[in-house]
């Protein structure tokens, strides 16, 4: 048996279903392909992702999922048009400028590094929005 073949699927606890299928529909744009009790099914470009009803939480310190756009600075405007908010940070190695951040390094094998933003969504969960530098 052999996990070459295996498909990911990222899990995404919250405490609120409801209020994360509105989040997700208004603040990113997107509508789930299949919802059960406790829990909520999108698609993304042949991959998925759920959100499942949790009695706890991320603390959201970490990316929990990380999406790869062709052009950083078009997909932070259009997600700031709806209302998201991006994390600011001013640390070594790591900073933003108007909430992306240059990773130099970052999956080499995708480029030289990556042009990065993340923000939180309605439960905590920290997302990742990102685009390789050639």
């Amino acid at each position: 048996m052999t996990l070459r073949d295996a498909t990911v699927a990222v899990r995404l606890p919250a405490q609120d279903l409801e209020r994360a299928r509105t989040w997700y529909r208004d603040k990113l744009g997107l509508e789930p392909v299949e919802e059960r009790p406790g829990g909520i099914r999108y698609l993304l470009g042949g991959t998925e992702f759920c959100l499942f009803q949790s009695g706890g939480g991320s603390d959201g310190s970490f990316t929990q999922m990380a999406l790869t756009v062709p052009n950083i600075d078009a997909t932070v405007a259009d997600l700031r048009s709806r209302g998201v908010v991006f994390e600011e940070y001013d640390l070594p190695g790591l900073a933003t400028v108007d909430g992306v951040a240059t990773v130099e390094g970052n999956y080499p094998s995708k480029g030289s590094g990556e042009r990065a933003a993340w923000f939180r969504d309605s439960e905590g969960n920290m997302i990742g929005v990102g685009e390789p530098v050639p």
